[in-house]
């Protein structure tokens, strides 16, 4: 017999839940089988079997969530690769551990003060990697932490636990209570903390109250630990963009033609901005603890409107390998996979900077949100025809030009005004200096 156990799933996700099992206790599955279904805050995947076998034991039910790495079913083969270590996974990521596994793995392997000497308090009291690292950010103590109630599995401290204990322990309300035994050790039966108590609010007659759908849910946790986490700052610069306008007009129906895919502004701002990031390679990292992880690979990810009207962010993994051509199949491929819900897991991990087209909506410009662990993101805005002073050695003149706001917002604990608005200028600079005679 061996396990399966939940798959990696992308940078900085530590855990997934169970949406829908495929198969039921005592049914075969045979070797690439979707055996379930799970969930992450970034996209919903099939688990396969790594093997042909029989489905003996279910773990855990469905809606329950799991730690990366953890067994989630037993499968029993007679063959000699039920002896063998099994890694299931959708699409498996072969890469050296990200920043926030390196972060996690620290906190398990050699606790800091915060989150030590977890096994010496008590030994069958299981903590995530990702419940330990939200108690060191928010300084918890070990003692405090062993005070928190779970609602998990066997007592265990989940995500949801730890979270509202935090939202109690800022409105005051949050108390612990540790052992008066003239050692230093933590009581291992410590008095238990009252959950938060629902109320009952009166929202009016005329209303209509609609839950938030998972993703929605998610999003709204994203963001909001985004904007706790980091320090933002945002710079605008506004950009002539007349000459890449009048290229895509040029360009566009002799591209559908000949390539058979839409010709858009995206692949040509993902080009400028690789340039940019080569030119400015430390906005290219993530910040661990005090230590800037600064990345080698540009991997561009791109802010997407799903029809539901959530949000999702694939990934141009080594985007500076790409030519024009090459980047505008590769942003027409994910944005298209995007909307029928058709991306996988490593679509939309690993990336180290991200842009956003709030001119899509017919925005001039906006202040977006971070996308954690990245500590900066571009928004560009709507593209309008606007009187403009042009200089010229001749004279100044009033000409109608193409021009659009573009918004880069960054993390000041780590990207200065400086860095962040030289720059959003550069990338400025060569959308301006755009070759209109090119070709693509």
């Amino acid at each position: 017999m061996a396990e399966l156990v939940m798959p990696k799933l992308g940078e900085s996700i530590m855990e997934a839940k169970i949406l829908r099992w495929l198969k039921k206790e005592g049914d075969m599955v045979a070797q690439d089988e979707a055996v379930l279904e799970i969930a992450t805050d970034k996209v919903d995947s099939e688990v396969p079997s790594p093997f042909t076998g029989k489905l003996t034991k279910i773990l855990f039910p469905e809606g329950e969530t799991v730690e990366i790495g953890k067994a989630i079913a037993i499968i029993e083969s007679g063959s000699a690769a039920a002896t063998a270590t099994p890694v299931a996974a959708p699409v498996v990521e072969q890469t050296p551990a990200t920043p926030v596994q390196t972060q996690t793995a620290a906190v398990t392997a050699a606790p800091s003060a915060t989150t030590s000497a977890v096994s010496n308090i008590d030994a069958n009291r299981f903590y995530s990697p990702l419940v330990l690292n939200i108690a060191r950010e928010e300084k918890i103590s070990m003692a405090e932490l062993e005070a928190i109630p779970g609602t998990g599995g066997g007592g265990r401290v989940n995500k949801k636990d730890i979270l509202a204990y935090v939202a109690n322990r800022s409105n005051g309300t949050a108390t612990t209570t540790t052992s008066t035994a003239p050692t230093p050790a933590v009581s291992s039966t410590p008095a238990p903390i009252e959950a938060p108590k629902a109320t009952s609010t009166n929202y009016g007659a005329n209303v209509e109250i609609i839950e938030m759908d998972r993703m929605r849910k998610l999003i709204s946790e994203h963001m909001t630990k985004s904007k706790q986490t980091s320090a933002h700052v945002t710079s605008f610069v506004e950009a002539d963009v007349t000459n890449l306008v009048l290229w895509r007009e040029k360009w566009k129906n002799k591209f559908k033609q000949k390539e058979g895919e839409n010709l858009t502004f995206t692949p040509i701002f993902i080009e400028a901005l690789v340039k940019t990031i080569k030119d400015f390679p430390n906005i290219n990292c993530s910040l661990d603890g005090d230590k800037i992880i600064l990345k080698k690979d540009i991997n561009v990810g791109m802010a997407a409107a799903l029809p539901s009207g959530n949000l999702i962010v694939p990934v141009i993994k080594n985007a500076d390998q790409y030519n024009l051509l090459g980047l505008a199949k590769k942003v027409n491929d994910l944005a298209n996979r995007a909307r029928i819900n058709k991306l996988s897991p490593d679509d939309i991990s690993g990336g180290t900077y991200t842009i956003s087209n709030v001119g899509t909506f017919g925005n001039i410009m906006g202040t977006p949100i971070i996308n954690q662990p990245q500590v900066a993101i571009m928004a560009v805005g709507s593209i309008k025809k606007k009187p403009v002073v042009i200089e010229t050695a001749e004279g100044d003149y009033i000409g109608i030009r193409h021009m659009m706001y573009l918004s880069h917002s960054y993390d000041h604990r780590v990207v200065d005004g400086a860095l962040g608005g030289l720059f959003v200028r550069k990338f400025a600079d060569y959308l301006e200096q755009f070759d209109i005679n090119r070709e693509i």
